[in-house]
């Protein structure tokens, strides 16, 4: 059996995004993987329980995702509510997913506090990115999925057919 891959919901064109919108991938790939029924797609913030809209989120201090799951950073709101638990448990239903699925990749937005893969924003607001995963994609990678951004989706057909 071909490996499962597990998909950002707002890669799909589920407006689920912090703001209410999505960021539609379109890739032949996407197309056939989906007629294969090899796609398993969420949104982890909303399987916490977590509104759209939602203030925007990000990773206080520099940090990345590691250092949420770690207990040695917080997820916090523009406003500054703390939302670590709430990512924390979004991070563990996607985790729960995967594997009860089978996914042995999965295909993240890149940016999210959940999500991202390549980068994430550095915590102060002001749209500075960072090198870094968010608390999602690095609880994935620790469990041995295989985690690709949405820019290296040319990766992942290399890797997954």
């Amino acid at each position: 059996m071909t490996a499962k891959i597990l998909v950002s919901a707002c890669l799909m064109g589920h407006a689920v995004r912090y703001d209410g919108a999505s960021k539609p991938l379109s890739h032949p790939a996407i197309d056939r993987w989906r007629n294969e029924g090899r796609l398993v797609t969420i949104c982890p913030e909303m399987s916490a329980g977590m509104p759209v809209p939602r203030p925007p989120a990000e990773i206080a201090s520099g940090q990345a995702g590691s250092d949420v799951l770690a207990g040695r950073a917080r997820v916090v709101e523009k406003s500054g509510r703390d939302v670590t638990d709430e990512f924390v448990r979004a991070a563990e239903n996607t985790l729960s997913l995967a594997l009860e699925t089978g996914c042995r990749f999965a295909l993240l937005i890149d940016g999210s506090p959940s999500c991202g893969s390549g980068f994430i924003y550095d915590g102060s607001f002001s749209g500075a990115r960072q090198s870094g995963m968010g608390v999602t994609a690095a609880l994935l990678r620790q469990n041995g999925i295989e985690i690709y951004s949405d820019g290296e989706i040319d990766r992942l057909v290399a890797r997954a057919g």
